[in-house]
């Protein structure tokens, strides 16, 4: 779909990764996390982008940029993963960033479809918390 000659659907498939990846990043800031809304977002769109530039290089595997892609994102979660004495933090914040850069290679490739399911699954997974405490039998704090 274009409007007045300017291709709307690679806006759009930017535009949704960037409320996806919001909306993740959006509950972990809120959680106060290490890596919160504006990190999120920009794993998301970066992605994204350079999913849709795979097509337009067509040059070498196509498989290459998401094999780089989730090789960099190995690489940040670990930066949010910390040791404070005998526990362990930022596991759950380096998954939300492998689940971003998922979500946002779906928009990147068009399957909107899988990027809102992934994001909303993702969202209310984030949620648990209380049933996970729940379930290990922590008391509420």
């Amino acid at each position: 779909m274009n409007i007045y000659g300017v291709e709307l659907e690679p806006f759009i498939r930017l535009f949704a990764s960037f409320l996806l990846s919001g909306l993740i990043g959006y509950e972990r800031e809120v959680a106060g996390k290490p890596a919160g809304f504006r990190t999120h977002i920009l794993v998301g769109i970066s992605t994204t982008l350079m999913t849709m530039m795979m097509y337009e290089v067509k040059v070498g595997d196509p498989g290459r940029i998401p094999a780089a892609v989730i090789a960099g994102i190995g690489f940040i979660g670990a930066g949010t993963i910390l040791k404070e004495g005998e526990k362990i933090i930022g596991i759950t914040t380096a998954a939300t960033l492998w689940a971003v850069a998922a979500i946002a290679l779906a928009c990147g490739y068009g399957r909107l479809d899988l990027g809102i399911s992934v994001a909303i699954l993702s969202y209310v997974t984030l949620k648990l918390r209380p049933l996970e405490s729940r379930i290990r039998g922590e008391k509420k704090s």
